[in-house]
């Protein structure tokens, strides 16, 4: 029974390092294992070299909503989407899978990583507390991050119709980086 429990132990000690490596906050990785606060402490600044940010995780669904994190938070959530109806993964191994394929989808197409690993944890628990639902849009028939209480029927996503201000901050800084 004792070597089940070391077993368990260490099972916990690595999945708390590998989350940590991902970019987890304590309250994820306290949520996750069954290891101490001050168990994790420890672990985090052997693995990051600093102790943990402080403060509350962000709770609001808006965030999720806006323009670019909105993108990013649909490509996440297809991904997961895509680990549980296709592989036997499920919970906090699925998340790390899926988010590992976020990590590499947005490394090969160039862009800047928005999604953290917590805030990808937080997704799935808004969409598990029915707080979130996914929606169709009618011009590409892609499924993005909503609201779960608006009205999605005519739903129009933020590739189809991007915002004026999108992107422009960016594009201002091209022009000077160049200039």
């Amino acid at each position: 029974m004792r070597n089940k429990s070391v077993v368990n132990e260490a099972r916990e000690v690595q999945l708390a390092v590998e989350l940590v490596r991902l970019g987890a906050r304590l309250q994820l990785l306290e949520a996750e294992t069954s290891l101490s606060r001050e168990r994790l402490l420890k672990l985090y600044k052997e693995v990051k070299g600093v102790s943990p940010p402080k403060g509350m995780l962000p709770f609001s669904t808006d965030w999720f909503l806006t323009w670019q994190p909105n993108i990013h938070a649909s490509l996440f959530l297809s991904l997961h989407d895509f680990m549980l109806g296709n592989t036997g993964l499920r919970g906090i191994d699925a998340l790390i899978k899926a988010y590992r394929l976020y990590l590499d989808h947005i490394e090969l197409h160039g862009m800047e990583r928005v999604l953290t690993l917590t805030r990808a944890w937080t997704l799935l628990r808004f969409f598990d507390a029915g707080m979130l639902k996914m929606a169709e849009c009618r011009e590409c028939g892609g499924r993005f991050v909503a609201h779960a209480l608006d009205l999605t029927q005519d739903y129009v996503c933020g590739l189809c119709h991007v915002p004026a201000r999108a992107g422009k901050m960016r594009r201002r800084e091209a022009a000077t980086a160049s200039a």
